[in-house]
């Protein structure tokens, strides 16, 4: 089971909005190249979001389906991709101070990647993540402004 976690210097409902917003998801998502909601309710539960990954002449067409939805501090969601099976992806978001403690867990479910789950996956995966947590911190700076610095000196009487 791959987790992996990053503070990111926004407010939860700030790095809320971008996970909720299926426009974004390809912005924060490694090696995602385009996406479009299925569902007009996503992220509510059950709803899903279809998503083409490209690499060189190679597409994939695949879609993620939102199965845990506990606004603003938890998403989980189940990626199909074909042959190579299911995979949850948990999302947590924890206050962190002024800023956002982000946790990313993810392990196969079922077909070809659950049956062959081994180290060297693993090491993939946090990968990945590590790419993606810097996506996403990016994407949430990017759409969101950051809240003032707190003055420590005070107006006097």
């Amino acid at each position: 089971m791959a987790v992996r976690h990053r503070v990111i210097g926004r407010s939860r409902a700030a790095v809320w909005t971008v996970l909720a917003n299926p426009r974004l998801y390809g912005d924060w998502v490694t090696g995602v190249a385009s996406t479009r909601p299925i569902d007009e309710h996503w992220p509510a539960v059950g709803t899903a979001l279809a998503y083409t990954i490209s690499v060189g002449r190679w597409s994939y067409e695949g879609h993620t389906v939102v199965r845990c939805y506990e606004p603003p501090g938890r998403l989980e969601l189940e990626a199909h991709s074909g042959r190579l099976g299911t995979a949850r992806i948990g999302i947590e978001l924890r206050p962190w101070g002024e800023h956002t403690l982000v946790i990313v867990d993810e392990h196969p479910l079922r077909g070809f990647g659950g049956t062959v789950h081994a180290a060297p996956l693993e090491v993939f995966i946090q990968l990945r993540h590590r790419n993606l947590l810097a996506r996403l911190a990016k994407t949430v700076e990017r759409n969101t402004p950051a809240a003032p610095a707190a003055s420590g000196a005070t107006a006097a009487a």
